[in-house]
C-alpha cells in the first residue's frame, strides 16, 4: 500500500511585533533551531514558540525614535510520508535552512523597504545566519549556540568548507555554553578565529556551565542579545562588555565569559 503524504508548508514569517503600524527603522528576524525537515510539524511548531520570549522582548524594546519589528521565520515542512521521512530523499536541513533565511530576508525587503536587519539565530538557525549574513539588507548576525560539525579529518575544529567570508561588514556576535554536549563549544571558537581575520567586528561570549539550549542563563543571554541588537540596528551605544568583546584581540574576545546576573546593570 502506497504511503499517503502529509501537505508540505512553504516559509512564512510570524506575525509582526514591536512598532507594529508604524514604517520600521530596522527588522530582526529570528531563526529557532530544529530546522526545516527535522520532525513532524508539531516539532517546527515548538521550535517556533521558543523564540517567542525574545520575541516578545525585543518587541517591548523599541522605541518611538527608532521603531523596531520582530518577526520569527517558520520554516518550510516539506512534505512527509507517515513515517516523518522527508520525501524526495536525504536534504540537507543546513542548506533548506539557510535557503529560507534568505528568502525571509527578502521578503522583509519586500515589505519594508531599505532598513537594516539582524538575524538571531539559535541551534541550526544560528548557522543558517550566519551563512545568510551576506545579503545586503543584513547589518547584524546572533548566532546562540550555532549547530557547527567537526572537520572532516578529526576532531578538533570546524569544517573550513564553513564559509566565513560573508561576514564582512556584518556586526557578529556568537554565544556558546561551555556544557554544550550536542555541539561541541571549540568548534564555535574556531569559527569565530576564522571569521575575526576577515572582520574585525566579531565577538564571542561563553556561558560557563550551560548547556545547548542555553537554558540556565536565559535572561542574561536575552539581555545579551537585546542590546546587541539595539546597538547594531539602532545605533545606540553598546554595553561595556561586547565594546570590550569586539575591542580586545583574539582570543580574548572570543572567550569572554557572560557573567551571571549581566542585564540588570548594563552601563
Amino acid at each position: 500500500m502506497a504511503q499517503r503524504s502529509l501537505p508540505g508548508r512553504e516559509t512564512r514569517l510570524g506575525r509582526p511585533r514591536g512598532a507594529v503600524g508604524r514604517a520600521p527603522h530596522a527588522v530582526v528576524l529570528l531563526l529557532p533551531g530544529g530546522g526545516p525537515v527535522a520532525g513532524a510539524r508539531r516539532g517546527a511548531t515548538l521550535a517556533a514558540a521558543s523564540a517567542v520570549p525574545l520575541a516578545r522582548r525585543l518587541g517591548r524594546a523599541t522605541s518611538d525614535d527608532d521603531p523596531l519589528v520582530t518577526h520569527i521565520v517558520h520554516y518550510r515542512n516539506g512534505s512527509r510520508d507517515r513515517g516523518g521521512a522527508a520525501a524526495g530523499g536525504a536534504v540537507s536541513r543546513t542548506a533548506e535552512c539557510t535557503a529560507d533565511t534568505e528568502w525571509a530576508v527578502e521578503e522583509v525587503v519586500r515589505r519594508y523597504g531599505d532598513v537594516p536587519v539582524c538575524l538571531v539565530g539559535t541551534d541550526i538557525g544560528a548557522l543558517a545566519a550566519l551563512r545568510a549574513a551576506g545579503h545586503q539588507a543584513v547589518a547584524s548576525v546572533v548566532a546562540l549556540a550555532p549547530l557547527l560539525r567537526e572537520a572532516p579529518d578529526g576532531p578538533g575544529g570546524t569544517d573550513d568548507e564553513e564559509p566565513v567570508q560573508q561576514l564582512r561588514g556584518r556586526h557578529v556576535l556568537i554565544v556558546h555554553g561551555t556544557n554544550d554536549t550536542r555541539c561541541a563549544p571549540e568548534l564555535s571558537f574556531r569559527l569565530a578565529q576564522r571569521a575575526k581575520k576577515v572582520n574585525s567586528k566579531v565577538c564571542r561570549f561563553e556561558v560557563h556551565t550551560d548547556g545547548h539550549g542555553l537554558r540556565g542563563y536565559a535572561s542574561e543571554v536575552a539581555a545579551l542579545t537585546q542590546d546587541f541588537v539595539l546597538g547594531t540596528l539602532c545605533g545606540g551605544d553598546l554595553c561595556r562588555p561586547l565594546t570590550d568583546a569586539l575591542a580586545a584581540p583574539p582570543p580574548l574576545g572570543l572567550r569572554m565569559p557572560l557573567a551571571s546576573g549581566f542585564g540588570k546593570h548594563l552601563r
